[in-house]
Formats: C-alpha cells, structure tokens, sequence
C-alpha cells in the first residue's frame, strides 16, 4: 500500500512546518552592539586644551618703526629757497604746528634789525650788504644755538646759493652746528614772479632779479637736498611735505 508522506510533526499535507524559533546572534567581535539609552550614554571627555605654539628663535630682526613725521624731535632746519618761494610763510606754519616748543628765525628779519644804514638788497651786493649779511647770520646762528640748548627746535630761512661760498650753507652749518637739516624750497618760476608781485618795501624785488635768483637756485638739483617744488601746493600741504622730507632726513634712532 503506497503510503503519504505525512506523520512524523510535518502537519497537514501541503503546508511547511514553521521554521523553530531562533537565538538573538551575539555582536561580532570588535563592533559595539546597540547604543544605550540617550539617559544612559555618557558625556565624551573634553578636549584637550589648546596650546599656542611656542615660537622658535629665527633670528628675525625688528625693522625700525614707520616714521610719518618728525614727532617730538628737536632739530635744526635751514629752509632754502629764491624770493617768493614762500619760505618764511611755511616755516612760521610748520613752526607754529609742531606738538612741541619750535622757533622761527628768519634772516630778513634780522637783516632788518638794522634801521639808519640798512643795505637795502635792491640795490645790489656790496661791501655793506655783504657785512650785514654776515652779521645776522652769526646773530640768527647764536639764536638757534641758544634755543637748541634749551630743547626749543628751530628752523631758519634764507636764500642760501648752491654756487656762492659767502651766502652759502657751509656758513650755515658752522654757526648753528653740523646737525643743521637743510631743505630747498623750489617752485616754478611763473609762481615766484607771482608771489615777488604781492609784496612791498624792501622785500619785493625786479623781475629780472627775481629771475636771477631762481635761474642759481636750479643748482641744487643734484646737489642730494631734499627738493619740494611747491608750486600747487598751499601753506598746509606744503609743511606737511616738509615734515615729512625731515623725517627722511634724520638720522636713525642708535640701536637700528
């Protein structure tokens, strides 16, 4: 007798058995199993601080600091240039603007001290004109010397020649001393002749001398002065530009 195949816990014909319940599988080795609750889980331990870097030694050395102007330095400053390139002008602006004590000394000044028997630049060079010049230099040289023992600053101006000894810096620099600073006031001629026309009295002079004066004073150039051609630039900015040529000027600070 053919038999069916049944018996044996398969159940009823036609159905497959229900597979046996199985085991939960363990975590494999190394892997971590579920997280914990969120009230379980720890906090992770805090960084480490951070440590700046400790600089190596390199060597470097420090550059001297930016210099934007003469600051508090007590100098001594020769202002040069023709009549009517504003000379005295700026250096009474440049003076009266520095945040520490500055004179003004202007030769014409001093020439100009002298009343009965005053050599009067319009009428020429002479023996007489010569000795007065000499004299106010020596005056305006005692006068500077005094200020700078005192800490005053001080700027001088006059129409120093590149090309003659008797008006020349050399005399300059031997009555105020070998730290005199000079500077070259040089604007176009057209704005010379301008300026020489506003003036009166013994300051204005002829066109030709005026023409004159300017022609000697190209003899700077080359000469390793500083050189500012003012010829657009007002009062103020023309200060400024001579604050700032003496600035390149000075000797470093010792140590740099």
């Amino acid at each position: 007798m053919h038999q069916g195949v049944g018996g044996g816990g398969w159940g009823q014909p036609g159905q497959r058995p229900s597979a046996p319940p199985q085991p939960p599988i363990p975590p494999a080795q190394g892997w971590p199993g579920s997280p914990p609750p969120q009230s379980q889980q720890q906090a992770p331990p805090p960084f480490p601080p951070q440590v700046a870097p400790v600089p190596e030694a390199t060597g470097h050395i420090p550059l001297p600091p930016a210099v934007a102007g003469t600051g508090g330095a007590v100098l001594a400053v020769l202002l040069i240039g023709p009549a009517g390139a504003g000379k005295t002008t700026v250096a009474r602006h440049w003076a009266s603007t520095r945040p520490v004590p500055t004179a003004h000394i202007s030769l014409d000044d001093v020439r100009e001290w002298v009343c009965s028997g005053f050599a009067d630049p319009q009428a020429g060079w002479n023996e007489h004109s010569e000795a007065q010049y000499r004299l106010a230099r020596r005056t305006c040289g005692f006068a500077a010397r005094n200020y700078l023992a005192n800490g005053i600053s001080c700027i001088l101006d006059d129409a120093v020649f590149p090309d003659r000894p008797v008006v020349g810096l050399g005399g300059w620099k031997r009555h105020v001393g070998p730290t005199l600073l000079p500077v070259v006031l040089l604007p176009g001629l057209e704005i010379v002749l301008e300026r020489n026309a506003e003036r009166s009295g013994n300051r204005r002079l002829s066109d030709e001398e005026v023409a004159r004066i300017h022609g000697r004073m190209a003899g700077w150039y080359g000469s390793g002065l500083p050189i500012i051609d003012n010829s657009h630039l007002d009062v103020e900015s023309t200060a400024r530009a001579l604050d700032e040529a003496l600035a390149r000027a000075m000797p470093a600070p010792s140590g740099w």
